[in-house]
């Protein structure tokens, strides 16, 4: 159909007339999804890109992991494992911007399945991957603030002198009063504005970045006992005192550090959309079944629901009859303080996904090889008789100092500044949390 170049306003649709002189893409998307733009977008590209960053935090990961590839598979895991894992991740991360690029909504997996997946697939489609995504973002905060409060114990552990040196061991309980104050404060920091958290998620993803590179010089510089490269790049420790011995499925198992750490970059996905958040309405509720829909949506979406999704959804639904037009303020409130998007969502969201994995990738694998090029003996490291209490990246840095210099202190140190990364990464996943609550 040709175009006449005269007055194209008789042509052209209504939602493209409207949104013609705009300058933001993400903003022309949402129009033609039939979305409305009500909040300003206050994220630039950057500040897309450290969310995932921070999400995925290599020093979260590989610190929290290095254990489990140490033990199976050792260096061969843990070195060709992390590239194997980054090559297949970063496969689906493309397939996910280019997704991403055509739905730049905070909805993100649940919203793009339902859209792909056609009418009759579309509620069984979102509701599955609205699920799996929501429960994996809290596995997920969980773990990593869990791991955090873990990391502080041994820290604890080795300021005081260490297992063998009579030093302080957390009981249980003690750590799981550290995981909750840690997820409180989270939960705090997350109820400040959106500027804020643009400021943190920057700040996080510099002090992973620079952390990375800090560790992966100073550790294998410090040490006094290096291993060589040929142990770095070929050796494959098949003694994990568990009785395998098929090495393919050791190596499987090793792979679980790197597959664990790259994770997380959809968090670029929810922090896309700007309009208003796909909400319970209380239209057609009947049976197990009722929509969810965008109030200036064209399209509802059935999604079956039971058991915490009804309760859930009946008391939002019942709050929007009590406050009638004062809800719209709440959800906007509530909008602005977690979800503020985007700018150019459909270009930045993908680039914030591509660059976080392909960034974590090569960061990640200079972290690996530079800590384990200070592995020389890994039955020892692995061992709960040692003073980090079979902590094996702890006791690295802790025996690389003490050897060189009589003390630990800047082993604890470096443990710190890894400390200080998980805190941004739990911090950061609480933030991905909100954003796809909010839009579900």
């Amino acid at each position: 159909m040709a175009w006449e170049r005269g007055d194209n306003s008789k042509i052209l649709p209504q939602h493209v007339q409207e949104i013609s002189n705009s300058v933001d893409s993400g903003h022309a998307r949402l129009h033609e999804l039939g979305y409305k733009q009500e909040l300003k977008r206050d994220l630039s590209v950057l500040s897309n890109f450290a969310f995932s960053f921070s999400i995925i935090s290599v020093l979260t990961g590989v610190t929290t992991l290095y254990n489990t590839g140490l033990n199976f598979g050792g260096p061969v895991s843990l070195v060709y494992g992390w590239l194997l894992a980054g090559s297949f991740t970063m496969f689906v991360g493309l397939s996910m911007a280019e997704i991403c690029s055509s739905y730049p909504t905070s909805g993100g997996l649940y919203y793009w399945s339902a859209k792909l997946a056609g009418p009759v697939w579309a509620p069984f489609a979102s509701w599955m991957t609205g699920w799996f995504n929501i429960v994996g973002q809290w596995a997920v905060t969980t773990s990593v603030d869990f791991s955090l409060a873990q990391l502080i114990q041994v820290i604890i552990l080795l300021s005081t002198g260490g297992s063998n040196g009579g030093g302080y061991e957390a009981s249980k309980y003690v750590v799981i009063g550290i995981h909750g104050a840690i997820l409180l404060l989270h939960a705090i920091l997350n109820s400040l504005p959106i500027s804020w958290l643009s400021f943190f998620g920057q700040l996080a993803a510099a002090w992973n970045v620079l952390g990375v590179f800090v560790l992966m010089i100073v550790i294998p510089t410090v040490a006094t006992e290096k291993a060589s490269a040929k142990f770095v790049f070929t050796h494959f420790n098949t003694d994990n005192g568990e009785g395998i011995s098929g090495k393919l499925y050791i190596f499987v198992l090793g792979l679980l550090m790197s597959q664990y750490t790259l994770s997380g970059y959809d968090a670029s996905a929810h922090m896309n959309c700007d309009a208003d958040y796909m909400l319970p309405t209380t239209r057609h509720l009947s049976g197990a079944e009722f929509p969810l829909s965008c109030k200036n949506c064209d399209a509802d979406y059935m999604l079956p629901i039971t058991g915490i999704s009804v309760m859930l959804f009946l008391r939002i639904s019942v709050l929007k009859l009590m406050v009638k037009d004062k809800y719209s303020n709440f959800r906007r409130y509530y909008s602005a303080e977690k979800t503020e998007e985007t700018k150019s969502a459909d270009v930045n969201g993908p680039k914030g996904i591509i660059s976080s994995i392909g960034i974590s990738i090569v960061v990640g694998w200079g972290y690996i090889l530079g800590i384990t090029f200070a592995v020389t003996n890994i039955p020892h490291l692995l061992s709960t008789e040692n003073d980090a209490g079979g902590y094996a990246i702890a006791q690295v840095f802790y025996e690389v100092f003490k050897r060189r210099y009589g003390s630990g202190v800047g082993g604890i140190i470096c443990l710190g500044i890894i400390a200080v990364a998980i805190f941004f990464c739990g911090m950061s996943s609480v933030t991905s949390n909100s954003s796809l609550l909010a839009a579900w």
